[in-house]
């Protein structure tokens, strides 16, 4: 409830900052519109834009979980076979240096224009914070836990899923809340790449048209999705790690 409060009360000072800075220097709409302007648009443009962010969200939470598939079976894949992260390591690393926007057309051009293509954007983004997280806390498991699964003559795998993936469920956690920022932002530019529907389609739009009061009541639509999918996640992590105490 704190955090809720702290974040209202940060919101509440941008928007109080906006409009002052809208009565002060008074900018044409089409370059900066005020936040009575854009609550306005987000009333009237209601339906069309929960459609489309309906639309995004469905992107988001896909790619969000695809991602998080992968990151935890490859890492998995990199703590129980030996050799394995000599091999998937650096290609993961070169995938990740590469720019979003550079992969994006190649999505669109090999999956088409509809939710395939967004969805393995979003995967793309969310899988490696989610495999770099895990990994780690899989390779820095408490070394008496493991010396007392030694001494049980427990196997490997056993090991591995008794032992080092609980203990990791922390960082697990970590990661999930980093992709569950990072997951909207994979759909968006997605959208932005080759869409005719979405949260992304509706901004590029607004923006060839100059309807700057659309395009910013769309990102508020964006910036409130990815806050719920925070929380969201943080709560999951929590539970799935009561044990867990954070600082």
């Amino acid at each position: 409830m704190r955090l809720i409060l702290q974040i209202a009360a940060a919101l509440l000072a941008v928007v109080l900052c906006w409009q002052m800075i809208v009565w002060v220097m008074a900018p044409p709409r089409f370059i900066l519109p005020g936040p009575l302007t854009v609550i306005a648009t987000l009333v009237e443009e209601q339906h069309y834009l929960l459609t489309n962010a309906a639309i995004t969200l469905v992107e988001i939470i896909l790619g969000l979980i695809f991602g998080a598939l992968a990151g935890i079976v490859t890492a998995l894949l990199v703590c129980a076979v030996p050799g394995f992260r000599r091999i998937v390591w650096p290609l993961m690393l070169v995938l990740q240096a590469l720019p979003v926007f550079a992969i994006a057309p190649l999505l669109v051009l090999w999956f088409g224009f509809g939710l395939a293509s967004k969805v393995v954007m979003a995967s793309l983004i969310i899988f490696f914070p989610v495999a770099s997280a895990f990994a780690d806390g899989l390779q820095r498991t408490n070394q008496d836990l493991l010396d007392a699964a030694a001494l049980t003559q427990a196997s490997p795998l056993a090991t591995l899923f008794l032992v080092r993936v609980p203990s990791a469920l922390p960082a697990l956690g970590s990661g999930l809340r980093v992709a569950a920022v990072f997951a909207p932002m994979g759909a968006v530019i997605g959208e932005w790449v080759g869409s005719s529907r979405g949260l992304g389609f509706v901004m590029l739009q607004a923006n060839a048209r100059m309807q700057t009061d659309t395009l910013f009541a769309a990102l508020i639509i964006l910036a409130t999705l990815t806050i719920v999918l925070r929380f969201l996640v943080d709560a999951l992590a929590r539970r799935l790690t009561p044990w867990a105490r954070e600082t």
